[in-house]
């Protein structure tokens, strides 16, 4: 079953904060599950390059275990991406799954700006152009923009 890409969502800084508390949730397992599965890959890639050394039996054992462990990290990788469709039917993009970073598309002086989120701000204080990134966010406090200048483009 295939779900629809939700509509473009765009969003005022209000409500990037409104949304904040169930996005903070999702990111936060997105990035805890997102380390133990780098931590498990690494984990798997060590252990096959020492199996050369086994005998046959125990080389069968340590296949099936193997074999497991791979099963239980593509099981994750599936539960990861349901996280990132979940942001997604919110209206949200997961830009960074290794620092928790998030994106909310907004509407500033006609044109389409990215709202920008961290795990662990207390709230949306960032923007940036959409063909910018984090190293390049502008506070809303103190940038060009104003936090009600962005919004749906009205």
């Amino acid at each position: 079953m295939t779900i629809p890409a939700p509509a473009v969502r765009y969003f005022s800084v209000e409500e990037a904060n409104r949304t904040l508390p169930l996005v903070r949730m999702v990111v936060q397992d997105i990035v805890e599950l997102h380390r133990d599965l780098q931590a498990r890959k690494e984990r798997l890639t060590e252990l096959r390059k020492r199996r050369g050394s086994r005998s046959l039996n125990a080389m069968d054992l340590y296949e099936a275990e193997l074999l497991q462990m791979e099963s239980e990290v593509e099981l994750d990788i599936e539960k990861l991406q349901s996280f990132v469709v979940e942001l997604e039917q919110v209206g949200v993009e997961l830009k960074d799954p290794e620092t928790g970073v998030v994106a909310f598309r907004s509407m500033a002086e006609g044109r389409e700006v990215f709202l920008s989120w961290q795990l662990g701000e207390a709230e949306v204080g960032y923007w940036h152009e959409p063909d910018e990134g984090f190293p390049d966010r502008q506070s809303l406090l103190t940038g060009t923009l104003s936090p009600n200048e962005f919004g749906h483009g009205r």
